[in-house]
């Protein structure tokens, strides 16, 4: 009897930690959807939504990005990225780890582990989350400029406060095709946040702010800090040149 009594107070003790640790996260996680989600908006697909994009990329000198070859950041002090934009790769660092991705043929990338060449049964593996870690960092640094790539759907929306906003459907490509992105501009026309649908977050319509801005070398316009919800994703290191002919 004894024994079983025992027994049943350890199981309650632990069914009392798993709701001491959990009930709290469910109470936040309610509070934020019931605060913060919103359903995606429905906007005009069209020449006012392309004008709309249009004057965003001149405002950010697209053409100064565009003559930019060669782009070198760290993301969250964990990843760092040599992108050679002119040839379609980019040396991605994290950990031990190096990967030299080609993104127009990942079976001739190479990885690096502590310095030396890796060919094991994991390389592809690695070379998959050098990927998925560039297309999403790189997202976050070079995302504005980005909205007429192919597969990319353009809405116009008129906020409730009586304001434009670039709404962005990537209806292919990248790790995450049939994400909506909903972009907010200040007094001069340059991004200040948006809002994001996207498949790995269960809250829609939650903002991230895209201040501190910079200007490389080459004249690009990128962030160095994202603001969401009470997290920041800082972005150090920036380089941005354009070779010289």
């Amino acid at each position: 009897m004894a024994k079983a009594s025992l027994t049943k107070r350890i199981f309650k003790i632990i069914g009392g930690l798993i709701i001491f640790f959990t009930l709290p996260s469910l109470l936040f996680f309610g509070f934020i959807y019931l605060k913060y989600n919103e359903d995606l908006p429905i906007g005009e697909i069209g020449n006012k939504a392309d004008l709309l994009a249009t004057t965003m990329l001149s405002n950010m000198d697209y053409e100064a990005y565009e003559a930019t070859d060669y782009l070198e950041w760290t993301f969250k002090g964990s990843h760092h990225y040599k992108w050679y934009k002119t040839d379609n790769r980019c040396e991605v660092y994290w950990d031990d780890f190096k990967v030299e991705l080609d993104l127009n043929n990942h079976d001739d990338s190479k990885v690096f582990v502590a310095e030396q060449e890796y060919n094991g049964i994991e390389k592809h593996d690695y070379i998959h989350k050098a990927e998925s870690y560039f297309n999403n960092d790189s997202f976050w640094l070079v995302a504005p400029y980005k909205v007429f790539d192919k597969g990319v759907e353009r809405q116009l929306v008129i906020t409730e406060d009586g304001k434009q906003a670039l709404l962005v459907t990537y209806t292919k490509g990248g790790s995450t095709p049939g994400d909506s992105y909903l972009w907010h501009f200040d007094e001069n026309g340059l991004p200040k946040s948006y809002q994001m649908w996207v498949n790995i977050l269960p809250i829609g319509g939650l903002e991230a702010t895209w201040e501190k801005w910079i200007t490389t070398e080459s004249g690009a316009q990128l962030p160095t800090f994202h603001k969401l919800l009470f997290l920041g994703l800082e972005i150090d290191n920036i380089k941005g040149t354009t070779l010289k002919n």
